[in-house]
């Protein structure tokens, strides 16, 4: 391969947080299971408990080029930043998707970012081979972006028809080996691994996941990092073991409470639900983490890329007769 070439798989996947971003500041949390990766402006959202720029996700060798690029595209709508404005740190995740990708070629340029930045939409978000995880694998088996969420009765307005809360989770998953692969605690990797034992892989890396929740439910910063802790739990029941030299990211924020970035006042009321209460948001987010890893596993086909490296789509059929087989009283849509 020479780098610059291709073959090109990769791409760039926007969250925005909040319709007017750079008005209003969500309150976010950060958790590092396994630092062997980058989210770059993590120190500042930590520190400060706000998030205050899109999370753009893309792959490793990139993170620089899609910065650099959100800075330009918010200065270009936001042209008193760094006058009228302070200036800001955007958060870009990645994970290393070499295997299949010329990723020392940077293929990403900045009108890749910002159209994802502009496309950003709610609704049903496309899954598997597509923007940031085009060219990632999980387990051994072609991935990439993945969603699911969960919803959570509010705690003032128990039982049916009553209020809720949504946890949503979105994750750009490329970690582990055939192995380990765990669906819903089967031992599903094991099960596949003799077909494919004589497969060529990725042995260089372990991987790593980006993960990012977001929820309606009015938390502070600390109890948002605890929810992305729990986050880590989900990554674990697939199978991984947060390998040495994997990254396993996670950061949150909720979009209940806006911090304005303007104020003339120096107070600001906010919502904030009791810590006894969180526990069904904790169990929410585990859920939903663990399924989003395994609906990008699912939405992916088969991919070759650099070298005539390939990464197999997960077998469905036979993973649904696995599942017969272990899990029969489970309903399957």
């Amino acid at each position: 391969m020479t780098a610059g070439k291709g073959p090109v798989r990769t791409g760039v996947t926007a969250i925005i947080p909040l319709d007017n971003f750079f008005q209003d500041c969500a309150i976010a949390g950060v958790f590092v299971l396994n630092g062997a990766g980058e989210l770059a402006g993590l120190t500042q959202v930590q520190e400060w408990g706000l998030l205050e720029t899109p999370i753009l996700l893309t792959n490793t060798m990139s993170v620089g080029k899609v910065s650099d690029a959100a800075v330009k595209w918010i200065t270009r709508h936001q042209p008193k930043t760094g006058e009228e404005y302070d200036v800001l740190i955007p958060v870009v995740g990645e994970c290393d998707d070499s295997y299949l990708n010329d990723s020392v070629g940077r293929h990403i340029r900045s009108e890749h970012i910002y159209r994802a930045i502009e496309t950003a939409a709610p609704g049903p978000v496309a899954e598997g081979s597509v923007g940031a995880g085009t060219g990632m694998i999980t387990c051994d088996f072609k991935a990439g972006i993945g969603t699911a969420s969960r919803r959570v009765p509010a705690p003032d307005a128990p039982g049916e028809g009553g209020s809720a809360y949504t946890v949503g989770v979105l994750v750009e998953s490329n970690f582990g080996v055939m192995q380990n692969l765990r669906v819903d605690g089967v031992a599903v990797g094991e099960l596949l691994f003799p077909a494919y034992r004589d497969l060529a892989r990725r042995v260089r890396s372990y991987g790593s996941i980006i993960v990012v929740v977001a929820t309606d439910a009015p938390l502070m910063a600390q109890q948002i990092a605890r929810l992305c802790k729990r986050a880590a739990l989900g990554i674990g029941r697939c199978g991984s073991y947060a390998a040495h030299g994997s990254g396993e990211l996670v950061v949150g924020f909720s979009t209940a409470n806006r911090v304005p970035r303007v104020t003339h006042g120096m107070t600001h009321r906010l919502d904030v639900l009791f810590d006894r209460a969180t526990g069904p948001l904790y169990e929410a987010v585990i859920e939903a983490t663990e399924e989003a890893i395994l609906n990008a596993l699912c939405a992916a086909d088969d991919m070759r890329g650099r070298d005539g490296n390939f990464a197999p789509g997960l077998p469905l059929e036979r993973l649904a007769e696995i599942m017969g087989r272990y899990r029969p009283d489970v309903p399957r849509g």
